[in-house]
């Protein structure tokens, strides 16, 4: 076979398996606060390899796939908060598909090597705690009790990202050492 049908079969062939590997550690919670979100086994990880093995446009693509997966998982669950048509729309559109897709930003840091790829890691989390707190304060706001929306969606995401931050850049720094992750990267 030539190789430049190889590679894009290889592309697709690791792409889907690690979007079903990122789907099955989704499900793994090991932190799940009452409104949504939640600490996980490092789902967010073969995405954001993905990311940095093909590049920022390929990690792009496959964060959108992932994020449209996630939302498709979780939609009967969003659909019975009682939201308003518009308000499911914009949390869909800002707490799945937005939120997951910065994820694909890590391939940009590729080219820093293996310090690149954990502060690709660290940022891309960072990114997508950011998404989750804006919608917290303009979206959520309804079922803020605090006296400061701000802080309420600061403490809410911050529960369960931090955590998931820290969690995913020590896998990331664990994971990018192996010899068998770095050929893979080659």
């Amino acid at each position: 076979m030539k190789e430049n049908v190889k590679k894009p079969i290889f592309r697709l062939t690791v792409s889907a398996v690690f979007i079903a590997l990122s789907t099955v550690l989704s499900m793994i919670k090991i932190y799940e606060p009452p409104l949504g979100g939640g600490v996980t086994l490092f789902s967010m990880l073969p995405i954001i390899m993905l990311s940095c093995m093909f590049g920022m446009r390929w990690g792009l693509g496959i964060s959108f796939v992932y994020g449209v997966i996630q939302m498709m998982l979780s939609f009967a669950e969003v659909c019975s908060w009682g939201l308003t048509p518009w308000v499911l729309v914009a949390t869909f559109v800002f707490d799945y598909v937005l939120a997951y897709f910065v994820l694909g930003f890590a391939g940009a840091f590729r080219k820093f090597g293996y310090l690149g790829i954990i502060i690709g890691t660290a940022f891309v989390l960072l990114l997508r705690f950011l998404c989750h707190f804006a919608t917290g304060v303009f979206i959520f706001d309804i079922w803020c009790e605090w006296d400061s929306v701000w802080l309420y969606s600061l403490c809410y995401n911050g529960g369960y990202m931090l955590p998931e931050l820290v969690l995913t850049t020590v896998g990331a720094g664990i994971i990018f050492r192996l010899p068998q992750t770095k050929r893979l990267m080659n």
